[in-house]
């Protein structure tokens, strides 16, 4: 029996079309527990964990195509013949995969601050930085900050991966997502685009105003593959525009959605 993602849900079952969230690299369904239960007042929403990462199981493979495997075995799984679905970064990649290649599930598509292009590798500094720390030696979560402040300037990045310490069984702590597995397979799954295919059905891209992901050059690719999509952005947020500016966020995707 192959593993399911590890999911929370928010929200009645018979409530209209569900909506699956997906999260980036690094990142878990935990993140996006306010929007939750903010959504799920009006539908039901999914939070997923990317395999490799939260509490979803960890394996070798960790590459878009089975990224999307997964995420049609968890669709079968609630027995749900369309889904609204929206994706950040990492998860975006894996939603615009997913929709291209299985467009008759997909009621609407939501990408938050990702291009379909490929991506240069960008993620060198962090994993330089969780690498270099000892996180099985550490007493605490403090001392994990502490370890990281000496390689990542970025108080908001150390806030973010500290989301993902945990105490094992034998009372040690360790990562949530599965380090080393990332870090080999990394340009499998973060410095590739998109492969060829068309989404037809309803798009919304949402680029953070001061985030350099979606740039005004990839407007043609955007509209080649999803030739519905609408672009729109967030002000005053990076690329972490779900928490660096949730008011408009929220207010752009209940929009699109009740449309």
């Amino acid at each position: 029996m192959e593993e399911l993602q590890y999911s929370k849900i928010y929200g009645a079952e018979n409530n209209g079309i569900p909506l699956v969230v997906i999260h980036g690299l690094f990142g878990m369904s935990d993140n996006w527990g306010t929007f939750g239960r903010s959504f799920g007042e009006n539908r039901q929403v999914h939070l997923l964990d990317l395999r490799n990462h939260g509490r979803s199981f960890h394996s070798d493979e960790m590459s878009i195509e089975v990224m999307v495997d997964d995420l049609s075995a968890y669709i079968a799984s609630i027995g749900a013949d369309q889904v609204y679905l929206l994706g950040h970064s990492l998860g975006g990649k894996v939603g615009m995969q997913f929709a291209i290649d299985h467009p008759e599930i997909m009621a609407k598509l939501i990408i938050a601050d990702i291009a379909p292009k490929a991506y240069p590798p960008h993620h060198e500094d962090i994993f330089n930085a969780l690498c270099a720390v000892d996180i099985g030696s550490k007493e605490n979560r403090k001392d994990v900050q502490t370890a990281l402040e000496q390689y990542i300037k970025e108080p908001g990045v150390i806030q973010f991966l500290l989301k993902n310490v945990y105490i094992k069984e034998d009372r040690s702590l360790g990562w949530r997502f599965n380090l080393e597995v990332l870090q080999g397979k990394y340009e499998d799954f973060i410095t590739v685009g998109v492969k060829s295919g068309i989404f037809k059905g309803p798009t919304l891209f949402l680029a953070g105003e001061k985030s350099r992901y979606i740039l005004p050059e990839d407007k043609a690719h955007i509209e080649a593959q999803f030739p519905q999509a609408v672009i729109k952005t967030i002000p005053n947020a990076g690329h972490w525009v779900q928490a660096e500016n949730p008011q408009a966020f929220d207010a752009f995707v209940e929009e699109f959605l009740d449309q």
